[in-house]
Parts: C-alpha cells; structure tokens; sequence
C-alpha cells in the first residue's frame, strides 16, 4: 500500500540568484540564496533598503523570475512553471499582504476581501468567512465602504482579512506596516501575529525593523544580496 508523506518544509528556497545583466552592466541583486521554511514558522527577512529582501519575497511567490536556482512551495517546484500555472499555484497556498495595502477601489471592504476567493474559483459559501474575518479587524462597520473612505489602518487591516480569505497555508507580507504611524502600525502587527496563530499559516514577513522581526520564530538578515545571518529570533534579540 502507497503510504504518502507529509511534507515538513513548505517553503525551500535552493540557490537562488537574481541578477540583471545590461551589458557592460551587470547589477548582482542577489546571490545563491538557500534555505527551507519549515511549515507553520514564523520567518522574518530582515537588511537594510537594497539588500534584496522584497525580491527574495518575489521570487519564493513566483512574482518574479529567477535568474538560476529553484523555488518549492509546499511540495511544488515553481521555478519553470507557466504564468497560468503559477497563478493557480499562488492563488491556493499564498496570501499576500503589501505596503501599500493594494485594494481595488471600486470595491467595498467587503468585496475586496473576496476578491482572491472569486479569482480562484471559489464558490458563494465564504461570504460568511469574509463577514467573521472583518469582525475579526474589527471593521465590521465598514463591510460596505471603500478603501477611500477608510484610513491606512483601516484599509490594512481590510488587506490583512483578504490575505486569510482562501485560508492559504503560506502569507507573505512586505513591510505591511511601512505606511502607518506607530500606532496604526503595531495594531495591524498584533492582528498579523493573531490570525497567523489562530490560521496556522506560514508566514514570511520582510521587514527593515527590527522590532517588527522580534516577533518572529525566526530572523535571516541579508546584506549586499546575500544571507549573512539566520538565527532563531530569541538568538538574534540577545545578539
């Protein structure tokens, strides 16, 4: 009888380099990077502008294309798959979180946070999962606003709430408090770190902020494009 088995890194990251070449220009953004994520840890990307850590992000969710190396996603080699194929891919295991929030601004709340369900072909039955997860942001109130209608805060959490809507195994968040003040911004933190423990997802976190990565499991730290630390958070804290 064919026994399968369970994968334990959800995320492995073998080699990976990105390089622009634009002769006699050749620009090294990042070079042989290799790691695994096991599946439910908590991973903060952390360095300074430049060093690479948004395109790191970009290439473990095949938004971007790698120059060598290979990406796997929870048992997938993504590395040479189609666009449609890597859609479908990303529209199953990730949940994005940005920055700059990126709702649609013709849809209310609401219909924002359904958006990735209706793109992947999800049926009606989680109108009911979009109304818990705003009440979970604490907008239930603003189920029928649109994004210019609510503050930054307001409109991350509503980003935070679509990220969890498939329910993916993996979120991957870039600097998801870089626009908001303080405030705002250790209030979205907490409700990331919550629904992440309560969803059980893997999440991948950059940040240049260090302590945005002290809530983490775990901290890699780049510089010049390369991976110069990868400690456990408590580690990289008393460090």
């Amino acid at each position: 009888m064919h026994t399968s088995t369970v994968q334990t890194d959800i995320i492995e990251a073998r080699q990976l380099s990105k390089i622009i070449e634009n002769p006699p220009s050749r620009v090294e953004i990042l070079l042989d990077i290799t790691f695994s994520v096991p599946r439910g840890q908590f991973l903060a990307i952390m360095g300074a502008s430049g060093s690479g850590k948004s395109t790191l992000l970009g290439l473990l969710a095949g938004l971007d294309n790698v120059t060598s190396g290979r990406v796997v996603l929870d048992g997938v080699d993504i590395t040479d798959l189609r666009e449609d194929e890597l859609a479908r891919v990303r529209g199953r295991k990730i949940g994005f979180v940005f920055q700059s929030y990126q709702l649609v601004p013709t849809l209310t709340a609401e219909e924002n946070i359904l958006l990735p369900a209706e793109l992947t072909g999800y049926n009606g039955a989680l109108g009911q999962r979009a109304k818990e997860l705003l009440n979970r942001v604490g907008l239930s109130h603003r189920a029928h606003h649109y994004p210019v209608q609510l503050s930054g805060g307001e409109q991350q959490r509503v980003a935070l709430a679509r990220a969890f809507i498939t329910q993916p195994p993996i979120l991957m968040a870039d600097e998801p408090t870089g626009n908001l003040d303080s405030a705002n911004g250790q209030h979205v933190l907490d409700l990331l770190v919550q629904l992440n423990r309560e969803e059980k997802t893997t999440l991948v976190l950059v940040t240049h902020d260090r302590r945005l990565a002290e809530y983490a499991d775990r901290i890699i730290t780049l510089r010049d494009g390369r991976v110069v630390a990868d400690e456990l958070a408590q580690q990289a804290v008393e460090a």
